[in-house]
């Protein structure tokens, strides 16, 4: 609800437990978010309030993103939430203080 209420993402362009092929194993992505093009823009990994959000949750939706290579990242345990913006050609991750707004919007992609 936060990414539509708040962030007023399009919901026509987000998709839950989008299904990837990790190491020969099936996983899935808990929230992708699209640009206009339809190309992956944003991942976020969904964790139950118990489950503290660590270097290996955010590791988790990064390797997911090997393969979708959105510009932005995101996990959440509903009580945290931490994002960042990827820079592929410099091979640098920034942390924001919140999700990005949408393409469009206001924010700039990297």
């Amino acid at each position: 609800m936060y990414l539509l209420e708040v962030k007023a993402y399009p919901a026509n362009r987000i998709r839950s437990e989008i299904g990837l092929t990790l190491n020969g194993m099936p996983r899935r992505c808990d929230i992708a978010v699209f640009d206009a093009a339809l190309q992956p823009w944003l991942l976020v990994e969904c964790k139950s309030p118990k489950v503290p959000i660590t270097q290996a949750t955010f590791e988790q939706v990064a390797r997911y993103n090997l393969q979708f290579r959105a510009p932005f990242l995101a996990v959440t345990n509903g009580l945290a939430t931490y994002s960042a913006a990827l820079d592929f050609e410099q091979e640098a991750v920034a942390f924001l203080p919140d999700l990005p707004d949408y393409p469009g919007s206001g924010e700039r992609s990297p």
